[in-house]
């Protein structure tokens, strides 16, 4: 088992370093992340008013999620879904209407292209 007091050293060597690296960054982060899952206390512990402990997960909304406001079905399925995941699967849409339904696919692609 780790010490908590070998977790301490390992932490106070990586920010001591003159010009940490990447891999001291990630050491670093291993070690923090060790020290709050083997000895969670202590992270609260380290807590005060002048020095609150930060969230480990951003509140921010994701910046490739669709913020698109509607009350169909649609806008509530994708609402917050990420671009990256909802683009093929319209894409797959488009190419199956400009084959199935090409008066429509072309009126949609006009609507498109002109906003």
């Amino acid at each position: 088992m780790i010490r908590e007091e070998e977790l301490h050293e390992a932490i106070a060597e990586c920010l001591g370093k003159r010009n940490p690296d990447a891999n001291t960054c990630i050491k670093l982060a291993s070690y923090f992340t060790i020290l709050d899952q083997l000895y969670p206390k202590e992270i609260v512990e380290q807590a005060s008013p002048e020095k609150p402990v930060l969230p480990a997960q951003s509140f921010a909304p994701d910046p490739d999620s669709i913020d698109y406001e509607g009350d169909s079905e649609f806008a509530l399925a994708i609402r917050e879904r990420s671009v990256s995941y909802i683009m093929p699967i319209i894409d797959e849409m488009m190419q199956t209407l400009q084959v199935l339904q090409p008066r429509l696919y072309d009126a949609v692609m006009r609507r498109i292209m002109d906003s």
